[in-house]
C-alpha cells in the first residue's frame, strides 16, 4: 500500500520543504558524495572555498585517527552560488544542491551566532539533517575559540553520521558522584581540571573558586570546569575536542556512564564509540592496518545553474478512461498553476508529450513575462490516445535541453503518468548518464514500480496523486528550486477541499503575514459549477465570482492574482455549492517573499525513512525555522490519507531539540500535515563565555545576544507544503494488534522536597506517542548501574495513586521513600517505565538523580591566580581558551 506524505502546514508560520536524503556512501574505507553546500546570500570571497578544503583535509586524518584508521573523507563536493563568478574548474552539478547538503556554509541569522552546529532530529543513532558552519567560522582566526577545524569537522560529523551527542552539559555542567563529591560533567573523567567562576564589576573581572549553594549542595550558577592545557587523557571528541591530547571518542572502557550529559540520556549510557561501532558503516568494516595516513579527499567545485525544467506529460490512451481523463485534465491544470504560480522567474521551461511517440512541443523558454508562460500552456495536452512511451519521453525531454545547448546534468524532468508502461528500465542506464533529476507524478494506483525508481536514483520527488486537483497542485508546489535561495521559492498558504451539498458553504481564513505578499494567487476548482465566490481582504476590499478569471479550455477552475503586495492580514473566503448535486470545491492560496531581506518563516518535513514495515513504526518530524532561528510553540498536525481518501491526524510534539517538532506513526497513511497557530515567541539558547587573555589582563564577557534580536517577531501565518509518498507494508487488516508499548520517558528529573522526593516528566502514550498509558512503574536504587542494567530487581515504589496523563502532558508525582534513612548526603538514582493497557512495557527512562546533600562551605579568593596551597596546583594563567564546542575554557597549569 502507498502513503503520501503531504504537509500542510497551517502553521502560523511555516513555509514546509521535503527533505530528500543524503548522497553520503562509505565505499570501502572513504566516504564519498559529501557535498558542502554555499548559501546564495554569502558574498563571493575564494578564501572560503580553500579554507573549507583545508578544513575537510585536516579532518580526513583526524577521522582516520579516530575511527582506528576505520574511515576516512574520499570524495567531497563543494557547491557554488549562481551568483559568483564561473571559472572553467567550476563544473555543472548532477544530484549535488543546496537543499539536499550535507554541510552548509550561510550566514548566522542571529548577529554573534558563528558556533558550528549540527541539526539532529533526536534519536540515538539515527543521521543527523546538516552541518551548519559561518563564514566567519572558516575565515577567522579562531584557533583559540574553537579548536583546530578538522577536529570541529570531527566532532560535528560525529553528530551528523553516527546520531550520537555532546557529552557536556550546559545547563548541567556538574553533579554529584557515588561517593557525593562534586564532578565536571565530562568524558572521560581523565580530563584534568579545577572549578572557577568568573565575577566582573563594572571596572575589573576576577577569577573566583566556585562556591557551593547550600540549598543545592551544588556549585553556584556561572561555575565551569576549566581543563588544563597540557593532559595525558585521549577521549573524548565529542566532550572537548580542541584540547591537544584528545583523538578518541570514549570507549565503553572510558566512558563516564553518570554523567548527566545528553550522550547518556539519549544513547541509554552508552559510549559514543559503542554508538558508532553499531552503526551501519561499522557493523562489518575493517580498518586499514597497514596504512599509516589516508590518501587526501579530491575536491569538486561544482556552480549552481540557471534552473532547467521540462515538463514530460503522458497523453496515452491508458489515460482515456472516464476516471484518467479526469485526472489527466487535473493534471494538465495542475501544470498550468505551476508555470504560473511555482516556477521560478528566470527559470527555462520546455515541454514534451507523449504516447507511444513523444512529440516536443516547446523548446527551453525562459520564464520572464507572461507570454513566455502562455506559449507553454497552450500546448497542454487536452485528449488521450495511442499506446505509452515513458522512455521516449523522456529522451525528448533530454532532447529539449541539449538541443538549447544546455547541460542535462543537473536540470529537471517532471513526468506525469498514468506509469502503465512495463519497458521504463530500458532507459535507465541513459537516464543515470543524464545527470538529470526526475521527479514522477503517478496518476492512479496502476503505475509501474519502476516509475518510482526513475526519481530515487536521480534524487528527484515521487508522489502518488489520486483525482483530487488539490492533491494535485500540492504534488506540483513541492517541485520548487533547491537552490536555497528563499526569495524565489513559492509559499502556499492554503490547500484546502471539501464535498459540498446544494447552497451549503465552505469558509475559512488564510493569513497573508508580512514577511509574504509577492505574486499571491487565489485558485478555486471545481468538478461541475463554479460556486459562489466571496473573498474579502484584511482592509474590507471585497472580491467575487467576477474577479476571478476562468480558462477557456478548462473551465473547472478559477484563479485570482492579487497586486503586489498583498495585505498583511486576515484574508476571509466564503465558498458556496450552486450545483443542485453534490460538488468537490477546493481553494489553493499560493505567494513568495515579500522581501529577499526579511526571510519567510520555513518550515520541512523529514521521514526517518521511506519504507516500513509493520510493526516497525516511522518517525515523522517537522523543522521550523526563520533562517536558522528555530520558531518553537507552535501546533504541528500531521493529516494521514491514503489513496482510497481515509484519514487520520496525527499531533507533532516539540522533541525538546531546537528547530523540532515530531511523531511516531505506526500503520495508517500520510497525506497532509497541519501546523497550528503560533504561541509564543521562541528564543534560541546562546552560550555566554568569556575570553580571557595574559597572566592577569582580562578581556570582558562574550557580547550576548540580546532576547529581542533572538525572538521570532511574526504575527500569525499559514503554510503548505507537499511530502513524499512512502510504503509501509505488512500492516494486517483491522481490528490491528497492539504491538505498540508506550515511548521511552526521556525528560524525568528528580529533587528532594525536605523528606520527600519530586518526580516531573513528559507523559508518554498507550502506543508510543499517542494515547495515555495504563500505569507507572517507578524504582529507585543508590546504585544507577542497576537501574540500568537490572530494572526490575530495584527498590519498587508505590504509585497506586499515580494516574497517567495523556501523552505530551506534564506528570509530577511525590512520594516519601521507604525503608531508607535520609540524612545529609543521602542520594537516590530514580527511573520509570510506562505500561499500556496490553500490558506492553516502554524501554527504561533516563536515570534521575535526587541529592539530599550540603557539602561543606569551599573557601573563595579574590585573588585572579589562587596560590597552590588553596586549590593544590601552582597556576600560572598564560591564556583561557574558550572552547564553544563544549562551551568551556582552558587553562595552562604548571
Amino acid at each position: 500500500m502507498e502513503w503520501f506524505l503531504n504537509v500542510v502546514l497551517v502553521l502560523v508560520m511555516g513555509l514546509l520543504l521535503v527533505v530528500k536524503g543524503s548522497m553520503i556512501q562509505l565505499n570501502g574505507n572513504g566516504y564519498d558524495g559529501i557535498v558542502i553546500a554555499i548559501n546564495p546570500s554569502v558574498l563571493e570571497d575564494e578564501k572560503l572555498i580553500q579554507k573549507t578544503k583545508e578544513m575537510v583535509t585536516e579532518a580526513s586524518t583526524v577521522l582516520f585517527h579516530a575511527t582506528n584508521k576505520r574511515a576516512y573523507f574520499r570524495n567531497v563536493s563543494i557547491l557554488i552560488p549562481m551568483t559568483w563568478t564561473s571559472k572553467p574548474e567550476y563544473l555543472i552539478p548532477k544530484l549535488e544542491s543546496y537543499e539536499q547538503a550535507d554541510v552548509i556554509v550561510a550566514d548566522p541569522y542571529l548577529k554573534y551566532g558563528n558556533d558550528p552546529y549540527t541539526l539532529q532530529y533526536g534519536q540515538c543513532g539515527e543521521k543527523g539533517r546538516y552541518i551548519h558552519f559561518t563564514p566567519n567560522f572558516l575565515l577567522g582566526d579562531n584557533l583559540n575559540i574553537y579548536g583546530p577545524r578538522g577536529k570541529v569537522f570531527v566532532h560535528e560529523w560525529a553528530h551528523l553520521r553516527w546520531g550520537v551527542f555532546d557529552e557536556y552539559n550546559l545547563d548541567q555542567p556538574f553533579y554529584i558522584t557515588r561517593q557525593n563529591t562534586i564532578e565536571a560533567t565530562r568524558c572521560s573523567r581523565n580530563i584534568a581540571g579545577v572549578n572557577r567562576v568568573l565575577k566582573c564589576s563594572n571596572k575589573s573581572c576576577a577569577i573566583k573558586m566556585c562556591k557551593t549553594n547550600r540549598k543545592t549542595g551544588m556549585y553556584e550558577a556561572k561555575c565551569q570546569f576549566i581543563p588544563e592545557k597540557s593532559q595525558s587523557a585521549k577521549a573524548s571528541i565529542m566532550f572537548m575536542q580542541s584540547l591537544d591530547s584528545v583523538v578518541e571518542f570514549c570507549t565503553k572502557k572510558t566512558h563516564n556512564p553518570d554523567a548527566p550529559n545528553l550522550q547518556n540520556k539519549m544513547c541509554n549510557h552508552r559510549s559514543t564509540w559503542e554508538v558508532i561501532m553499531a552503526s551501519e558503516d561499522f557493523r562489518n568494516l575493517s580498518s586499514m592496518r597497514r596504512t599509516h595516513s589516508p590518501p587526501p579527499p579530491t575536491f569538486s567545485l561544482l556552480k549552481t545553474q540557471e534552473r532547467i525544467i521540462c515538463l514530460v506529460l503522458d497523453k496515452s490512451g491508458s489515460m482515456s478512461t472516464v476516471r484518467k481523463l479526469f485526472i489527466s485534465l487535473n493534471s494538465s491544470q495542475a501544470a498550468k498553476l505551476y508555470l504560473i504560480q511555482i516556477v521560478e522567474k528566470g527559470s527555462w521551461v520546455g515541454m514534451v508529450t507523449f504516447d507511444n511517440v513523444a512529440k516536443i512541443q516547446n523548446n527551453l523558454t525562459q520564464i520572464i513575462h507572461e507570454n513566455a508562460t502562455q506559449e507553454i500552456i497552450r500546448n497542454l495536452p487536452k485528449n488521450a490516445d495511442g499506446g505509452t512511451s515513458i522512455c521516449g519521453g523522456l529522451k525528448a525531454g533530454f532532447q529539449v535541453i541539449t538541443q538549447s545547448s544546455r547541460s542535462t546534468s543537473g536540470s529537471e524532468i517532471v513526468l506525469l503518468t498514468d506509469g502503465e508502461d512495463h519497458d521504463i528500465s530500458t532507459c535507465f542506464n541513459e537516464v543515470k548518464q543524464s545527470g538529470a533529476v526526475i521527479h514522477t507524478v503517478a496518476l492512479g494506483p496502476d503505475a509501474a514500480k519502476e516509475l518510482e525508481k526513475l526519481s530515487i536514483m536521480t534524487g528527484g520527488y515521487k508522489v502518488t496523486s489520486s483525482a483530487n486537483m488539490n492533491n494535485f497542485i500540492d504534488a506540483f508546489s513541492r517541485m520548487k528550486s533547491r537552490s536555497g535561495n528563499l526569495f524565489q521559492q513559492a509559499i502556499q498558504l492554503e490547500s484546502k477541499g471539501s464535498t459540498l451539498k446544494f447552497k451549503e458553504w465552505m469558509n475559512g481564513t488564510v493569513v497573508v503575514d508580512s514577511t509574504v505578499g509577492n505574486d499571491t494567487f487565489f485558485v478555486i476548482t471545481w468538478t461541475q459549477s463554479i460556486p459562489k465566490i466571496y473573498l474579502q481582504d484584511p482592509k474590507g476590499k471585497e472580491y467575487h465570482n467576477a474577479d476571478f478569471s476562468t480558462d477557456k479550455d478548462n473551465n473547472k477552475a478559477a484563479r485570482l492574482q492579487i497586486p503586489d503586495p498583498a495585505e498583511t492580514g486576515n484574508w476571509i473566503y466564503k465558498l458556496r455549492n450552486e450545483n443542485n448535486s453534490p460538488e468537490d470545491i477546493a481553494l489553493t492560496v499560493t505567494t513568495r517573499a515579500k522581501s529577499p531581506v526579511v526571510l519567510p518563516v520555513i518550515a520541512t518535513v523529514h521521514v526517518n525513512q521511506s519504507t516500513g514495515h509493520f510493526p516497525s513504526p516511522m518517525t515523522i518530524y517537522a523543522q521550523v525555522s526563520q533562517g536558522f532561528l528555530p520558531v518553537l510553540g507552535v501546533d504541528v498536525m500531521a493529516i494521514i490519507e491514503t489513496e482510497s481518501g481515509l484519514q487520520e491526524t496525527l499531533e507533532l510534539w516539540d522533541n525538546g531539540a531546537d528547530f523540532i517538532y515530531m511523531c511516531i506513526y505506526t500503520h495508517l497513511h500520510v497525506y497532509k500535515w497541519q501546523i497550528g497557530r503560533k504561541l509564543s515567541t521562541t528564543i534560541l539558547k546562546k552560550n555566554n563565555l568569556f575570553f580571557l587573555e595574559g597572566e592577569i589582563k582580562l578581556n570582558p564577557p562574550r557580547p550576548g545576544v540580546k532576547n529581542n534580536e533572538m525572538e521570532v517577531k511574526l504575527e500569525d501565518f499559514n503554510r503548505i507544503t507537499t511530502g513524499d509518498s512512502f510504503v509501509m507494508s505488512g500492516v494486517p487488516s483491522k481490528p490491528i494488534p497492539d504491538k505498540f508499548p508506550p515511548g521511552k520517558i526521556t525528560d524525568l528529573e528528580a529533587r528532594f522536597q525536605a523528606n520527600h522526593i519530586l518526580l516531573s516528566w513528559t507523559a508518554t502514550g498507550n502506543d508510543l506517542d499517542k494515547g495515555k498509558a495504563d500505569h507507572y512503574k517507578i524504582r529507585m536504587s543508590k546504585n544507577s548501574a542497576i537501574l540500568r542494567d537490572n530494572f526490575d530487581k530495584a527498590t519498587p515504589v508505590d504509585t497506586s495513586g499515580l494516574k497517567p496523563k495523556e501523552a505530551n502532558s506534564k506528570e509530577t508525582f511525590k512520594f516519601k521513600p521507604e525503608n531508607l534513612k535520609i540524612e545529609n548526603g543521602t542520594k537516590v538514582y530514580i527511573a520509570i517505565q510506562a505500561i499500556d493497557d496490553a500490558s506492553l512495557i516502554s524501554e527504561v527512562s533516563n536515570i534521575a538523580q535526587a541529592v539530599k546533600f550540603i557539602p561543606p562551605p569551599v573557601p573563595s579568593t579574590e585573588d585572579p591566580c589562587p596560590n597552590n596551597n588553596s586549590i593544590g596546583y601552582n597556576i600560572n594563567i598564560a591564556t583561557i581558551i574558550l572552547v564553544v564546542v563544549g562551551a568551556v575554557a582552558t587553562i595552562n597549569i604548571f
